[in-house]
């Protein structure tokens, strides 16, 4: 009878550990679902300028933070039946905020502070629920440490399992529930598994008050942590959150913003702490560390002068491999560094400051810093100190700092001979590079400070020989702004997409000439130029560029733009860059924000031509594009208005939502897909315009012009700010 008891009790034990990982993935699923969620929420009502994107940023940030500040506080202070009821009333009182959705009478007031309302609606709109899911990792892990399940006293194990389910909600959200469900019916599947998770808490906390021995783990320090153990900490957290950013936005400066690109780095970000958060031993030993130093070394040449800039995607593959890596060893360390259970909500606050400040290192602090990605190079000299060993320095330290200061300078000269010698083999050069650098890693490999001097000279070198070839180069929040001089043009670009150009030869003429998309011979043009374009008499644009539209301003007319990116309004309106909008429509204000939010706010004004050009050859903005914004457009347009949707992309078929519009509208579409002329000018480009409007007649001659096809709707999803299937339009 006693043996059957004792079976029954290992049996319910073994439940235990299952239990509460349900509970804490079910929790970390939610918690990553509802960012994208609530933020696809309230896109259309307060648009996707920087501040409101900084303002979604911090928020979730800081209130993820305040929820492990608040776990760290109840478990220390209170007993865990009053944690229990503590929690629970904070999960019931946030239901009353769900389903999730902005605020009933909430109105975004253009002329107010953009910040300041982004902040209260994002507060008053999801603030609870995401406060209730930010404090459940650290709280179910300290419950469990009280359960007497398996390896209570060491409750880590179930981090990993957080961090699956925010890795699946990660990809599911874009790749399953977006593509085949709307913005509400998302939300109410989010909130069955907010309340369902209440039970799960409840029992969580209800298990957590068996008083029941825990074994031991020996491996794990019992004494209080000290600030420099939560240094520590919180240095290992910063260094895979920044370095992920770096690499995303390297990756998108020279390969393009590919469908779903963000997605690979940050899901190999959560997949390292899957992977390192628990015993294995797969990730120790010297072996590991070896495979460190040359990831180290791999990812420093993508982000130096030694390689072409304009990197292939194999490069592309070994840059995410090496981030990685890095990842890994990072938190393999951070684990490795855990104190005990009783110190664990601590240290996950710790944690979360320590990433939290990667994040903000690299979007708010690098961009005000440095005018190009630097900020790489600082977290990757950081990232080598953890190979320094500063317990066992001896008197050969100095002897170790100059070999790898030789080694490192002797290094260098050989890959800026590779640099000169292979200038148009971007594959060939990189691995030349990397060989060289695992050469030299190998004759120092036992020798962790000579490996860091040399990588250090290596770094400093690498980011000396950076191409900077650039009449101005500047970073916003919206990315990286160069503008060069390549053969007889002038050209802007924003990471590796040419917004604009002028040819040098026009500094001194009366009006430049528009290239590229906006050449006399594309579709722009032809629309401008035409009996309807110069019959106008006001004209808006959305995306300014380099205002080279403005040089088809007609004698008499009034022209108006838009633009999200402050930046690049001030370099359209330099004229030793630019003299588009100094020479042809100098006077012409634009107003800074996202169009729709700045459109809406203007009831009464009504173009006779506005021109939709924010769509950069590989992204959708998504709210600019669906069945609500062509209706404000059409809106702001007179009864015989036309308008243009410049959609030139290389990886989205942008003609199919419109077309969908324009049908459910009752819209006349017309489509011009044209080939470009670059044999005899190559800055005459190909492009692909759309135009809507409410009669054929309004489009004037163009409406007999053989160019403009017919665009019909397919019948297919109509995109609205509910439901919109961006997959749905890859090529």
């Amino acid at each position: 009878m006693r043996n059957s008891e004792l079976a029954g009790a290992e049996h319910v034990n073994g439940l235990i550990p299952a239990f509460y990982t349900v509970t804490i993935f079910l929790s970390a699923s939610l918690l990553f679902f509802v960012q994208p969620l609530f933020t696809k929420i309230v896109l259309p009502q307060v648009g996707g300028s920087s501040a409101i994107w900084t303002v979604a940023m911090l928020f979730f940030q800081t209130i993820l933070i305040a929820g492990y500040l608040y776990s760290h506080l109840v478990t220390r202070y209170t007993a865990v039946k009053t944690q229990i009821l503590i929690h629970i009333s904070i999960w019931a009182l946030a239901l009353f905020f769900l389903p999730l959705a902005v605020p009933a009478g909430w109105q975004f007031d253009p002329n107010g502070a953009i910040a300041w309302q982004a902040l209260l609606l994002f507060g008053a709109g999801v603030g609870l629920p995401f406060f209730a899911l930010s404090a459940n990792a650290p709280l179910i892990q300290s419950w469990y440490r009280r359960s007497g399940g398996p390896s209570a006293s060491d409750p880590y194990f179930l981090y990993g399992a957080s961090n699956l389910g925010s890795l699946i909600a990660l990809l599911g959200f874009p790749i399953v529930a977006e593509p085949l469900f709307g913005a509400t019916d998302i939300g109410w599947g989010w909130t069955v598994g907010f309340v369902a998770l209440g039970g799960f808490l409840t029992l969580s906390g209800l298990m957590a008050r068996r008083d029941l021995p825990a074994t031991n783990v020996n491996s794990i320090s019992s004494s209080k942590p000290t600030f420099r153990n939560r240094l520590y900490w919180a240095f290992l957290a910063f260094i895979p959150s920044s370095l992920m950013l770096s690499v995303t936005s390297k990756f998108s400066l020279d390969v393009g913003s590919l469908p779903l690109i963000w997605v690979i780095p940050l899901a190999l970000y959560l997949l390292s702490f899957v992977l390192t958060f628990s015993n294995r031993t797969l990730f120790n030993g010297k072996a590991f560390k070896i495979v460190y130093g040359f990831a180290l070394l791999a990812l420093m040449l993508p982000f130096t002068g030694f390689v072409n800039s304009q990197f292939s995607w194999t490069s592309g593959v070994l840059l995410f491999s090496g981030f990685f890596i890095v990842a890994v060893f990072a938190h393999r360390k951070l684990y490795e560094a855990r104190p005990s259970g009783e110190f664990l909500t601590g240290f996950y606050l710790t944690m979360s400051i320590g990433g939290a400040f990667g994040g903000l290192f690299n979007s708010i602090i690098a961009p005000l810093v440095f005018n190009g990605l630097y900020e790489a190079g600082v977290t990757l000299i950081l990232a080598s100190l953890l190979l320094l060993d500063f317990k066992n320095r001896d008197e050969t330290l100095h002897r170790s700092i100059v070999q790898g200061l030789l080694i490192g300078a002797i290094s260098s000269i050989i890959l800026m001979l590779f640099a000169t010698i292979f200038p148009d083999h971007a594959n060939l050069s990189f691995f030349l590079a990397l060989l060289v650098c695992v050469v030299a890693f190998s004759l120092q490999r036992q020798n962790s400070f000579a490996f860091c001097a040399s990588a250090g000279v290596l770094l400093a070198v690498g980011l000396m020989l950076t191409p900077n070839d650039n009449l101005l180069r500047d970073r916003s929040f919206f990315g990286l702004h160069q503008v060069r001089e390549v053969g007889e043009l002038r050209r802007y670009s924003n990471g590796n997409t040419i917004h604009g150009a002028q040819r040098i030869s026009d500094d001194t003429t009366e009006r430049p000439e528009p290239l590229y998309y906006y050449h006399a011979n594309g579709p722009m043009a032809q629309i401008l130029t035409s009996d309807r374009g110069k019959a106008a008499q006001s004209v808006g644009v959305i995306g300014l560029g380099v205002g080279s539209l403005a040089c088809y301003q007609q004698p008499g007319q009034s022209w108006q733009f838009y633009e999200i990116d402050r930046m690049v309004n001030e370099i359209a309106r330099m004229p030793h860059l630019f003299r588009f909008m100094t020479a042809c429509a100098g006077d012409a204000p634009t107003h800074l924000g996202d169009a729709r939010i700045v459109l809406a706010g203007q009831e009464g004004l009504q173009y006779d031509i506005l021109i939709v050009d924010a769509y950069s050859s590989d992204a959708v903005p998504i709210h600019l594009t669906t069945m609500e914004a062509v209706q404000l457009y059409m809106d702001r347009l007179k009864s015989d208005g036309v308008l243009v949707f410049h959609i030139s992309n290389r990886h989205y078929d942008i003609d199919i939502p419109l077309a969908r519009s324009a049908a459910a509208l009752g819209l006349e579409a017309r489509i011009q897909r044209y080939a470009g002329n670059a044999e005899i000018d190559p800055a005459d480009s190909s492009s692909v315009v759309v135009t809507l409007s409410r009669t054929a007649e309004a489009l004037g001659s163009l409406e007999s012009d053989s160019r403009w096809e017919p665009l019909p709707g397919d019948g297919g999803l109509i995109w609205t700010d509910d439901h919109a299937n961006v997959l749905s339009i890859l090529r």
